[in-house]
């Protein structure tokens, strides 16, 4: 199955790692628009690789990546290896408990979806891909790890993340997000051999970073084209950079992610919508909509409605369910979000198909459940309907019966962050003599 390798890391100095916390940054895809001025304005920050700008972005990411290893800013680790990274958190609902989610990274062969080795669970957009291919294309460098999940229940690799943790490489204080990250490697062939063989016979199911994981698809299918009969299969741009966790793991969070109407189709007014949705669901008001996500906790096809001040728990009927035609697998079916976007967006308000909603700009996806409630009463939207989070066991039932699930359906935390690993696809860089021990 999952084919992995180690790699010989790019990596800021030494000298800079106790300042660690200033190179760091978020992901392309979660950064906000203040972040990112902010994170610019340091010109030794990791986001001038990881989403470059100006006239000619992924130009102006290699003057500056070949500035750096130039000035000794990112060196290349002499030996390969597989870096542990730890992320601590803590959770609103738990803040006296500290999370840690444990992983690790390395290189991964970049496998077609067709190959069934490493499963998505989310469809992706075109032009976010050709814009990831195209980075990769000027730099040959991967610029940040992908999600992946591996399932090892009898958690066997940990120990040797625990042992290689005590001995970091550098740390940050508190990232973007709040976490506290910790990298550290493990060089010893025996241990990096048993890795491979335990990942040897594991599907990885990819739970975050799908559009950069296209991009090293695509640049892989070029580069495959031009070498013609030359290829070999092992060329360094046949693997990808990822960030292995265990889905067996207790400290594995998915945060669930709302979805707030902006505005109700044709006007509705409040008593309307209720209306058409009393055919589908029970609806039963509350008292207090801070409740909502404790009502509905655990509880399939439940969801918290806040609409003009007023709190709903709505739970879809159980006869109900059979109507739900569209072409996928049971196990989509199944899932609280194919529910919702089926009988409320679809049927109650009229909007379609999935493919019809995805056009529609009356909804937004926010995280933060008062976030939701506080947008409703400043008349921002006309409700928010508030969601579980979607367990791992029902990612995987998913991904293993071959489908997709509905848009932003997971929000796995925290997100891994930027700057921490570099690592070379180049020909005459990956290639080393050290790495012919594995």
């Amino acid at each position: 199955m999952a084919e992995i390798q180690p790699v010989r890391g790019w990596r800021y100095a030494p000298a800079l790692s106790q300042q660690i916390d200033d190179y760091v940054s978020p992901l392309f895809d979660v950064v906000s628009a203040r972040q990112r001025e902010a994170l610019y304005r340091n010109p030794l920050n990791s986001l001038h690789l990881t989403v470059p700008r100006g006239d000619d972005p992924a130009a102006e990411a290699l003057v500056r990546l070949r500035e750096w290893q130039q000035q000794g800013v990112l060196t290349q680790d002499v030996l390969p290896g597989i870096y542990v990274y730890y992320q601590y958190f803590r959770l609103p609902g738990n803040p006296g408990y500290e999370y840690c989610r444990k992983g690790f990274m390395c290189h991964i062969r970049a496998y077609n979806w067709a190959d069934n080795v490493v499963l998505r669970h989310e469809n992706t957009l075109p032009s976010s891909v050709n814009d990831r291919a195209e980075l990769l294309s000027r730099l040959q460098l991967q610029t940040s790890a992908t999600h992946g999940l591996y399932r090892d229940d009898a958690h066997e690799l940990e120990r040797y993340l625990d042992e290689a943790i005590q001995d970091p490489l550098y740390q940050t204080e508190e990232d973007y997000q709040g976490a506290r990250d910790v990298l550290a490697v493990i060089q010893d062939r025996r241990v990096i051999q048993r890795f491979q063989q335990l990942l040897a016979d594991k599907q990885v199911i990819l739970a975050d970073g799908h559009h950069r994981y296209e991009g090293s698809l695509a640049y892989r299918q070029a580069r495959r084209a031009a070498a013609g009969d030359a290829y070999t299969g092992q060329e360094p741009w046949n693997y990808h950079l990822m960030y292995l966790t265990n889905a067996a793991a207790d400290d594995l969070r998915i945060l669930p992610t709302h979805r707030l109407l902006l505005e109700l189709p044709g006007n509705l007014t409040a008593e309307e919508f209720l209306a058409r949705l009393t055919p589908y669901f029970t609806v039963l008001p509350q008292d207090d909509p801070y409740c909502l996500p404790e009502l509905i906790a655990g509880k399939p096809w439940a969801f918290g409605l806040y609409l003009d001040g007023q709190s709903y728990k709505i739970r879809l009927r159980p006869e109900v369910h059979a109507q739900l035609d569209w072409p996928t697998t049971p196990e989509v079916k199944a899932l609280d979000l194919t529910v919702l976007h089926y009988f409320v967006l679809g049927k109650a308000l009229g909007l379609g198909n999935m493919d019809a909603q995805r056009t529609w700009p009356g909804v937004a996806y926010v995280r933060n459940f008062p976030e939701c409630l506080t947008r409703v009463d400043r008349g921002e939207a006309r409700a928010a309907l508030i969601t579980n989070e979607v367990t791992m066991q029902a990612v995987e039932r998913v991904c293993h019966s071959g489908a997709v699930m509905p848009p932003k359906s997971t929000f796995f935390y925290p997100k891994t962050i930027g700057g921490f690993l570099f690592s070379s696809i180049r020909d005459d860089d990956a290639h080393h003599p050290f790495a012919a021990c594995f």
